[in-house]
């Protein structure tokens, strides 16, 4: 499936669900007075959907993998701090909480990596390129085009040499395998004319 707009990234979607789950829950009084911690905790989640977006919109697939490896990074970011918190005695409360970001943020971090995967397998460039490769394309279509006209002239033309198969044509008739074999009036005459030699040129691409 193609995506236009960076909101329609299920990845994307994903992290902002991250960002917005993890900022209820630095709202809790467990970290007020935890300011360092909350407002890390708070970008990191927040990076991972700001990187994927702006990688997006770069419009190539080497500066969108740049991204992704930090939103990637920053996914991971979450989850170690999460992993913190799940250690530390004033953040108990929040223990289901922090195992459902943990999951989220582990799932976007796989998102994340088939994605580039996918990326650096793909012909594509970016879509900075998409107007380029167009262009080839709609050439190569026009010279096929225009070699599957010349091909069709060529057959008629032969087909045209080869009409008579009658008395004269190719000597199958009265006078095609007489006593003169296949001589006399068998291939001569409006028989097969001259042969097209050779075959169609090699289509271009």
């Amino acid at each position: 499936m193609s995506y236009k707009r960076f909101e329609e990234l299920p990845v994307w979607q994903a992290s902002i669900e991250l960002a917005l789950a993890t900022y209820a829950m630095t709202a809790h009084p467990a970290f007020r007075r935890q300011h360092s911690l909350r407002d890390q905790l708070e970008r990191a989640a927040l990076s991972v959907s700001n990187n994927v977006a702006e990688g997006f919109k770069r419009g190539t697939n080497q500066e969108l993998i740049t991204f992704l490896y930090i939103a990637r990074g920053s996914a991971g970011e979450t989850r170690s701090m999460l992993r913190l918190l799940e250690r530390m005695p004033g953040f108990r409360d929040l223990e289901t909480g922090i195992s459902n970001l943990k999951s989220s943020a582990e799932s976007i971090s796989r998102q994340l990596g088939a994605w580039i995967r996918t990326l650096r397998d793909a012909d594509l460039k970016g879509q900075r390129y998409v107007t380029e490769k167009t262009r080839r394309m709609d050439q190569a279509r026009r010279e096929r085009e225009e070699f599957l006209k010349k091909l069709e002239q060529i057959r008629k033309a032969g087909s045209t040499g080869t009409g008579g198969t009658g008395a004269g044509g190719l000597g199958t008739g009265s006078s095609g395998t007489g006593s003169s074999g296949t001589g006399g009036s068998g291939t001569g005459g409006s028989g097969t004319g001259s042969p097209v030699t050779g075959g169609p040129e090699t289509e271009k691409t």
